[in-house]
């Protein structure tokens, strides 16, 4: 069980620090959607999902959370993490194993962070982007900077997202 520790500036509190003890949780896609997609249901473009083959490089699937293994098959397709249509609500492309997989539900992160530095971004409990929460940050520093933003009390969950393409990854809650 990760438990991290970390000094922070707690949002409106004077110049003091406080010691946070947070858990995290690293969220893959819902397994009801996943299933709903490796069935043949239309992704949040209204299309099929497009099937390939893995050439077994960096391909990550968003719902086991590690990486579509050289010769298996594997979905393209679009994907909003968001529970309705709003101006925050991104959709970009995901790839997602063709056989069902295990969903992944971790207090680490996922073995499939392997680029160097990736954008984490917090979100309200409506959904929308709280400004000021974004940046792209070393892979390293992912779980602190998770625990900073979830920390504020306008940070309901967070996003990690691809710093070069900015495709989404995984969610990020307090455990």
């Amino acid at each position: 069980m990760a438990v991290s520790a970390m000094d922070v500036l707690i949002p409106g509190c004077s110049a003091t620090r406080e010691i946070i003890m947070t858990k995290l949780r690293y969220l893959a896609i819902p397994t009801s959607e996943a299933r709903a997609i490796q069935a043949g249901a239309a992704d949040a473009y209204g299309k099929a999902a497009e099937t390939r083959i893995s050439d077994g490089d960096g391909l990550p699937c968003r719902h086991c959370l590690k990486m579509i293994a050289a010769g298996e098959p594997y979905l393209v397709l679009a994907y909003r993490p968001f529970s309705s249509i709003q101006p925050y609500a991104e959709t970009g492309p995901i790839f997602l194993h063709a056989q069902p997989c295990e969903a992944a539900s971790s207090e680490r992160a996922p073995d499939m962070l392997i680029s160097p530095d990736y954008i984490v971004r917090g979100y309200g409990a409506d959904e929308r982007i709280v400004y000021g929460t974004g940046g792209v940050v070393q892979t390293s520093d992912i779980e602190s900077r998770s625990i900073e933003l979830l920390a504020r009390d306008d940070v309901a969950f967070i996003h990690v997202r691809s710093a070069r393409n900015n495709c989404y990854q995984c969610r990020i809650e307090s455990a």
